[in-house]
């Protein structure tokens, strides 16, 4: 463990972050599921809506630098690809 006081406060602050940014990801990745899943379904409706959330998840965890715009944005792209074949 750290001695001097700004390590010992960098430590906390670290954690706190990690702990964010776990509960951030795990989210994410639920949300994706439902999508992964309403697409299996077939369910056009319940899809469009799973989409929704999952891109608005996306560009919220971005906003807390989770993840990288362009991993966002190429996840993003996969799950339109995604949605965009269930309609063909």
């Amino acid at each position: 463990m750290a001695n001097i006081k700004s390590a010992i406060k960098r430590a906390k602050t670290n954690e706190k972050a990690r702990l964010r940014n776990k509960a951030v990801k795990t989210n994410l990745k639920t949300t994706i599921k439902k999508f992964d899943a309403a697409v299996a379904e077939g369910d056009q409706a319940k899809a469009e809506e799973a989409f929704r959330l999952a891109v608005k998840k996306l560009d919220m965890a971005v906003t807390k630098h989770v993840i990288h715009k362009n991993a966002a944005s190429r996840k993003k792209s996969t799950l339109a690809r995604a949605l965009n074949g269930m309609t063909e």
